[in-house]
């Protein structure tokens, strides 16, 4: 159970404590100073692959390791990796431009149906097969199928996955992602596709944005656009498939006869809103560079800060035992989803 700051134990004690206000901001400090790290470990030309995001994880997972998980600001951390990730994730709306989606006709998003079903089949029975841990292959799936940690993110508080899972979930997607994107390119010049061909190509199986715009700017700009078209369909998916884990999770409720509430995601609602907002309203303003920009930092920049609190759950012990076959299950999932992507689309 999460620290409630406004909920009093002991009649005789302060209102306001302050010790508990204390731990608030020092740990939200702290998460600030690892969120700089991280983004700083992303600016080196070879970490820079990888991305803010795992950069933050492994600084925080070696931070632990050596000095043990910092209890005393734990009410901050936790603050962050929950209440930033959900505002992250609300603003990450903003990229979904669903007048593109929309303008250019439901054949795209056929497709990424099918890519996000064959992801999400394929990942889970290998993981089956191999005796991989479910809950955490059934993150990668979501990630592999939709759009990598965001939809991890978005989908862990959902599904109520453990801290820990969500973040060994986003280290490995961000890793085989990466590997991925520098592969494309290297393929290219021998795969005789045109520029549209290969961007819907990458768009279509790569997992990240970052994935994709990383695969697809060699090969030009008219590679770039089909990419990020085919990959904001994906996007776009987000939100009838966290519709769809609503429903599972209330059924599978219902059969447990729990008595455990569902929490309904409100942050689902914000993505919707700030997608429609930023599609229909203001998109023209959002892609001015002076504010696109900041708002594209402090999304990734909130984001980063959540990581820290989920890389500080990971034992490492425990990840060396519970990562490596969901590790192998993606890796192989990811394979077949280009082969797949690469001839029937």
């Amino acid at each position: 159970m999460e620290p409630n700051l406004f909920v009093q134990k002991n009649p005789k004690e302060p209102i306001v404590n302050k010790e508990k206000i204390y731990s608030l901001f020092l740990g939200i400090g702290f998460t600030i100073l690892i969120a700089c790290i991280g983004i700083g470990l992303s600016k080196i030309p070879k970490l820079g692959y990888i991305g803010p995001f795992a950069c933050a994880i492994l600084v925080s997972v070696l931070y632990r390791q050596i000095f043990g998980y910092p209890e005393h600001i734990r009410i901050g951390i936790q603050f962050s990796s929950k209440y930033f990730l959900r505002l992250a994730i609300v603003l990450y709306g903003l990229k979904l431009n669903m007048n593109v989606i929309f303008n250019q006709g439901f054949m795209i998003m056929i497709k990424s149906m099918i890519t996000v079903l064959f992801s999400f089949f394929v990942l889970m029975l290998i993981a089956k097969l191999i005796k991989a841990d479910l809950n955490l292959s059934l993150l990668l799936s979501i990630g592999t199928g939709i759009c990598g940690a965001a939809a991890i993110a978005a989908l862990s508080p959902i599904m109520k996955a453990k801290e820990e899972d969500t973040a060994m979930g986003i280290g490995i997607i961000a890793l085989v992602g990466t590997i991925f994107s520098i592969i494309y390119p290297i393929l290219f010049p021998f795969l005789h596709l045109s520029t549209a061909e290969y961007g819907t190509w990458a768009g279509l199986s790569l997992h990240e944005i970052a994935n994709v715009a990383l695969a697809a700017a060699p090969a030009g700009e008219n590679a770039l656009a089909f990419a990020l078209l085919s990959k904001l369909s994906r996007v776009f998916l987000l939100i009838p498939v966290s519709f769809l884990f609503i429903l599972w999770m209330n059924k599978k409720g219902i059969k447990k006869d729990t008595e455990v509430k569902f929490t309904f995601p409100w942050f689902l609602v914000g993505f919707i809103l700030m997608s429609f907002l930023g599609s229909f309203f203001i998109s023209e303003l959002i892609e001015i560079k002076e504010l696109k920009t900041p708002i594209d930092f402090l999304t990734t920049f909130l984001l980063t800060m959540a990581m820290t609190g989920l890389g500080l759950n990971i034992n490492t012990k425990e990840l060396r035992m519970k990562a490596i076959r969901p590790f192998i299950a993606i890796l192989i999932t990811s394979l077949f989803l280009s082969i797949f992507t690469f001839f029937c689309f």
